[in-house]
């Protein structure tokens, strides 16, 4: 600093004290928005009203596509229906699958269904806070990587293993699953000029039994109604014993009686004399709609 007398024009200039030493430090102070003009933005209400407006639209779209293709509804619940296979949605399979490995299942299905998800997403949501390094690049973060395809993996493979499965259940039992018989129903009514097929709603026609008094009927009720319907109109995916001597002659349904047919039909050649299942057949090829 430049002293200065009453006498002397001399300006006084102020240069600092060289003895003090300067931080190398910036100050901790971030750099407002608009010193990054066009590059930055404020978040209220800038930033979140573009978010909101982006939220609306994806929403509004989404709630269009299922307006204007709603989910398909499947035939009403019948409890009586034991050759339906239940099966999840299809971002559930892998849980199905895994919940079918010991272990998991059984006495320890508490750890399957609670533990092993838990311990997930807890790692999930911890994941930040436990691989806080600075690098991004996956391929320099064995770990972390490597635990995520490991992830991505087995989804996959369960997923597809309990599809699979499915499939050949559907295969060895002879099931038509719900929804493709409705298409195929509904696609054979289009081609014949007819209204689509209403599974909710229930047909009241019922095919008259005939000769219902013929003394083989106490062997039919016995061994026979508990599937095909008290009233032999059939239930669920077991078809009706009215009107059967439309679809078999008495031949076929000898053979029917005495071997089974597929996995849902039993054998009762062993249980039945050849005389029963005769007179079976013979009243059976009976049974045919009134024209």
């Amino acid at each position: 600093m430049a002293h200065n007398s009453k006498d002397s024009q001399e300006k006084v200039v102020y240069v600092g004290d060289s003895r003090v030493r300067k931080s190398g430090r910036m100050p901790n102070i971030p750099p407002d928005y608009s010193a990054f003009p066009g590059k930055s933005e404020a978040f209220i209400p800038n930033f979140l009203l573009k978010e909101w407006m982006v939220g609306v639209v994806v929403l509004v779209g989404f709630l269009v596509l299922t307006i204007s293709h709603p989910a398909p509804l499947g035939y009403p619940a019948d409890p009586t229906n034991t050759s339906f296979i239940p099966m999840p949605d299809w971002y559930f399979l892998f849980l199905y699958q895994f919940l079918k490995y010991p272990y998991v299942s059984g006495d320890y299905v508490v750890l399957g269904t609670v533990g092993v998800p838990l311990i997930m997403f807890g790692a999930l949501l911890c994941a930040p806070f436990l691989d806080r390094g600075k690098e991004r690049r996956f391929y320099r973060r064995p770990i972390a990587s490597a635990l995520m395809f490991l992830s991505l993996i087995s989804c996959v493979y369960l997923t597809y293993v309990a599809w699979d499965h499915y499939q050949h259940q559907l295969e060895v039992n002879g099931i038509v699953p719900e929804h493709i018989k409705r298409e195929e129903e509904a696609r054979l009514a289009a081609e014949r000029g007819e209204e689509r097929p209403n599974p909710v709603k229930r047909e009241d026609k019922k095919i008259a039994i005939v000769d219902a008094n013929d003394p083989i009927t106490s062997v039919i009720q016995q061994n026979c109604l508990s599937c095909h319907g008290t009233d032999y109109q059939g239930q669920s995916s077991i078809p009706p014993l009215a009107g059967v001597g439309d679809k078999y002659s008495k031949e076929e349904l000898a053979e029917i009686v005495t071997n089974g047919k597929g996995t849902m039909m039993p054998a009762f050649g062993g249980q039945l004399s050849a005389e029963e299942i005769d007179q079976i057949a013979e009243w059976l090829a009976k049974q045919k709609k009134a024209e």
